[in-house]
Formats: structure tokens, sequence, C-alpha cells
């Protein structure tokens, strides 16, 4: 795993180019900004962390990744424990019940949840950071909160009444907002503190991921287990989790709406920006191009590339949908 990961990870390194300063694709307009929540200036990298706005946008990536990484690390026993033998077509069996060959056939069939919570995943990536620039990246992370407040706080009940299909629709959902909002906390940092240092502040702000990955699966894995050894019935131990994990949604709702715009005092002068894109400039060397689409269309290096990547991808999702299939049939 180790290898494909060195692999994977360093042909998209040497994939990537600098533009030099100023670039702009033939014949593009910028838009005007007609969001107040978006600046057209810049906030010097050693300056971002010490707005408030650094710290709520911290916080709202914190708390939504908490409550989607901690479905991550439970989907699989979730599903097992709480639906039990009707994944098998037997309603009457309870997890307790189940024999040791029943036991292995569930957990195939909750592998394919947890693959299809992948492609969520993946999707969402894709179709919310696309809606963010239609409604705005704080409108959007509004919706995860609600949405994801309501979903959360409605598993319980499909749970208790035995629906596969909301149940496993609703934590698609889930997970597709928290792909989501990984693909659009940089530009939402990019509305608020401009683009000059948002790669760095990015890094940064990714600390929220690290704290998250801690938070999300200790709560989640510490209430299970504190449920079992109370004797609850293990289809009922997820449903405090789930209030949990919807109160997370909560607050980040609330540091979501504290987020305004950044006071004039903070932002770099015209004369500072200047000066660090000729820099960027004067340091910039090597080909600016990178795999893609060029006035030609796809080029061979373009292609080789979205094979490499494409074809692994599309295997996986075969291989998910067959599994869904079984759990669903």
């Amino acid at each position: 795993m180790a290898g494909v990961y060195f692999v994977f990870m360093m042909g998209g390194a040497f994939g990537y180019r600098i533009p030099p300063a100023g670039w702009r694709p033939e014949g593009w307009i910028p838009p005007v900004a007609k969001n107040s929540m978006i600046t057209s200036r810049h906030v010097h990298l050693k300056n971002a962390h010490k707005t408030k706005q650094f710290w709520l946008i911290w916080a709202v990536l914190t708390l939504n990744v908490s409550a989607g990484i901690g479905v991550i690390g439970m989907a699989s026993p979730m599903l097992q424990e709480i639906f039990a033998g009707s994944l098998l077509g037997l309603p009457e069996l309870k997890f307790s019940d189940l024999s040791k060959e029943q036991l292995t056939a569930i957990a195939a069939i909750a592998a394919g949840f947890t693959g299809l919570l992948s492609l969520f995943n993946i999707g969402g990536r894709f179709f919310w950071a696309s809606l963010s620039d239609k409604i705005g990246r704080k409108n959007t992370y509004y919706v995860f909160f609600l949405l994801g407040i309501l979903l959360y706080a409605s598993a319980p009940w499909a749970a208790g009444i035995g629906s596969k299909v909301f149940f496993v629709a609703a934590f698609c959902i889930i997970l597709s907002m928290y792909g989501g909002g990984f693909a659009t906390i940089p530009a939402y940092l990019a509305d608020i503190f401009g683009t000059q240092f948002v790669g760095a502040i990015h890094g940064r702000l990714l600390t929220a991921w690290a704290t998250a990955g801690i938070i999300g699966p200790v709560v989640v894995n510490y209430i299970r287990e504190a449920q079992i050894a109370a004797g609850i019935p293990r289809a009922q131990v997820y449903d405090f989790t789930m209030y949990i994990l919807a109160g997370m949604l909560a607050l980040g709702l609330v540091a979501n709406f504290l987020v305004r715009p950044l006071s004039d005092k903070w932002f770099m002068s015209d004369e500072e920006v200047a000066s660090l894109q000729a820099k960027t400039k004067a340091e910039a060397a090597g080909p600016t191009g990178s795999f893609g689409i060029g006035t030609g269309g796809l080029d061979g290096k373009a292609l080789v590339a979205w094979a490499v990547v494409g074809i692994p991808i599309l295997w996986g999702v075969w291989i998910t949908l067959q599994k869904t299939f079984v759990l669903f049939g």
C-alpha cells in the first residue's frame, strides 16, 4: 500500500506547475464579485491565524469533519449491529443471535455500505464545491450543518422502523457533505483571505482535520463502548451517538454564522502584493502547462494521466455497485 501511495502521490506532485504571476487563460475575463464575503485583496500568511475568522472557519471544518469521520469509522459495525439478520432476509434474528457464518456474511454486505459511502465522499467533492460557486461558501456550509443535523437526528428513527433505504441514503448524503466540506474549504479561505497565500493558509487550517481525526472516532467509539457496557442492545447503542454528532453540527452552524468579512487592517497594500508577485515571477522556471486540455484538446500525457487515475476508480465503482446490489437484495 505504501508503494502504491508513493507512486500516485509523486505522479500528482510532479504534474503540478506554478503559472507565472498574473497568468490568465486566453480570453478569460474575471467575474465581478457581487458577494460581500468575497474579497479581491490579500492577507499575508503571517497574519491569517491572528484573525478570528481563521479560527471560526477552523471550528467549522473541525466540527463538520468530526461528525463525518466518526461515521466512517463505525459504518460497518453500525450497519451490522442495527440491521443484523435483516441483511440476510431474517429480520427476527438480532446481532447476538447470528452464527459465525452469518456474521461473516453480513460483514461482507456491510463492506458494500462502506464502499458506497466512499463513492458519495468522492462525488460530494465535485457536487458541493461546484454548488458553492453558485450559492456561496457560507451558504453551502449552512446546508451541510442544517441538513446534517436533520439526517443525524432522523437516523435512529430510520433504524427503529428498519428502513435500510432511508438509513443508507441518509449516511450517503452525510458522507457527500463530509467530502464536500474538504473541497469547499479552500475556496472559503480564498474568499476571506484572498488567493496570494491561500495554499499555505489551507495547510495550517488542515490541523482542523487532524483534530477531527481524534475527536470524531474517540467520541463515537467511547459512547458505543459505554452503551454496550451499560447493557444497551447493540441495535440501539448508536442512537445517543447520532444526537451527539447532531450537536457537533449545531455548534458548527453557530461558528459559520459568526464568520464575517475581514476588516481593512488585515489586508496587504497593493505595493506589498506587487512586490511578492514580482518575486514569484522571477523565481518561476520550467514549463507552465500541466496534464490537461490544451488548445488542441486532450494530449497524450493527459490521456495517460486520466487513464491511470480513472481506470482504478471505475473498477472500484463497479465492485462497490455489485456489493450495493447485495445490500438491497
